[in-house]
């Protein structure tokens, strides 16, 4: 029994110091050489360099996400010192129980000087009913760091000016450098890509009334360069299919104006092409509907009654107005007028799915007014004592409403003007912005 002991201590004294590569011959040895060390000083050396690995298991922050105990935040991995020392906060295990999933929080008078940082409120998640001013610096914590996403998770703030689309009241502005975002309304669920050089990127609420019960919990994660959304994209979904949403989307808000933005969507391996539609009935209302009022077809009209025969663009695609118009020739130009705010989906190929048309339609790149697609109409003509009037029925937004490109990379612009007398008299209803459905089509085998 003695002898069997002995012979697991020798064992076990051989594979910790083969493991910090003491060779096992210097526990043999008696006498000290230049080659070999001393029976004690070996001993020695190896307990030196092994305590302070037991007693430090993370000496360095893990690189790694985990996910708190409430599955609700996600934060870095680290040791639970580096986490105190840092003023995070310990939330669940993390690396097999070795490590603590370190949470940041800060809110107002603060900086962002951690990865994945979560911005609130204070007192969230309780609301602010009372003017105030909030200020955060977010600073960059590597030099490898280029970009910044912030994840709305909760936004809810003054709504726009319902006539003009400007933050009139509330107010969050995001300031990169040159570049200023301003943003306000409802934008629980949505992200923005922000740059970030050697300067910090300011984030201020500008709160001024009292009336307004407002709540925010976002989170700031910086990327380095392989990371990073491609130049020029505000918005940059990752999925091979999701929901792509204009910012203060609501069946009863109003998108902001004096926009002008990408919305991206990552190229999937095997896709080539993608599909939009609308998310509901409703779901894309840019400015007034453009219908044909006054004529029956585009044949009725003569070079000197194109001006005043129409009180609005052609539904669903200011582009394809605009051919329309020009073939026509206005003699003061005033038939001629674009959409004023719209989207603008590239394309080598246009299929409209529409009901009670299946085929291949033109290229549009503008979309705008109530209806994402172009109208299938059924005119009928009412006798007036005036002038005869068409009065068109349509099934607008319908779920067969479709647009397909493959036009490369993926991606929508969104083009909003500046507020002015056109956009301020447009009713509300019809300015509540888009919603769309997004699939990837894989490539044809």
């Amino acid at each position: 029994m003695i002898r069997r002991h002995f012979l697991y201590l020798l064992l076990l004294l051989q594979l910790c110091i083969e493991t910090y590569q003491w060779p096992f011959s210097y526990w043999w040895s008696g006498t000290s050489s230049k080659s070999q060390l001393p029976v004690h000083k070996a001993i020695s050396a190896a307990a030196n360099s092994l305590f302070p690995r037991v007693l430090n298991f993370f000496p360095e922050p893990v690189a790694e996400d985990c996910i708190s105990s409430d599955k609700r935040r996600r934060g870095v991995c680290m040791n639970t010192y580096d986490c105190q020392e840092r003023r995070g906060h310990a939330s669940g295990s993390c690396a097999l129980g070795f490590g603590t999933c370190c949470i940041f929080i800060t809110d107002c008078s603060g900086e962002v000087q951690n990865n994945m940082t979560y911005i609130t409120n204070p007192g969230f998640p309780n609301l602010v009913d009372h003017p105030m001013n909030c200020s955060i610096l977010v600073k960059k914590v590597d030099q490898q760091i280029s970009q910044l996403r912030i994840d709305f998770h909760h936004f809810n703030i003054g709504q726009p000016n319902r006539k003009t689309g400007v933050c009139d009241d509330d107010i969050m502005v995001v300031r990169s450098g040159a570049r200023t975002l301003h943003l306000c309304g409802w934008n629980s669920g949505q992200h923005i890509y922000v740059d970030i050089g050697e300067e910090p990127v300011t984030i201020n609420f500008r709160l001024p009334g009292s009336m307004t019960s407002r709540m925010w919990e976002m989170s700031v994660q910086q990327l380095g360069f392989e990371q990073r959304a491609p130049a020029g994209c505000l918005q940059y979904a990752r999925s091979a299919n999701g929901t792509l949403r204009t910012l203060n989307y609501l069946p009863n808000g109003r998108y902001l104006a004096n926009y002008d933005y990408l919305i991206c969507v990552r190229q999937e391996y095997g896709m080539c092409s993608i599909a939009y539609e609308p998310c509901g009935r409703d779901s894309f209302r840019i400015g007034s509907s453009r219908r044909l009022r006054n004529a029956t077809t585009l044949q009725q009209i003569t070079t000197s009654e194109a001006p005043s025969i129409f009180d609005f663009d052609y539904e669903g695609s200011g582009a394809s107005a605009e051919q329309q118009f020009s073939a026509v020739g206005g003699s003061d130009g005033s038939a001629t007028k674009k959409c004023r705010d719209r989207i603008l989906i590239p394309c080598d190929f246009e299929e409209f799915i529409t009901p009670g048309n299946d085929g291949t339609g033109i290229c549009d790149l503008e979309h705008c007014g109530i209806s994402f697609c172009p109208m299938t109409a059924t005119t009928t003509t009412t006798t007036t004592t005036t002038k005869q009037r068409p009065q068109t029925t349509s099934s607008e937004n319908g779920p067969n409403c479709r647009v397909e490109t493959s036009a490369l990379p993926f991606h929508i612009r969104v083009d909003f003007g500046p507020a002015g007398v056109e956009t301020a008299a447009t009713p509300p209803e019809d300015m509540t912005g888009m919603c769309l459905s997004y699939e990837q089509i894989p490539c044809a085998s």
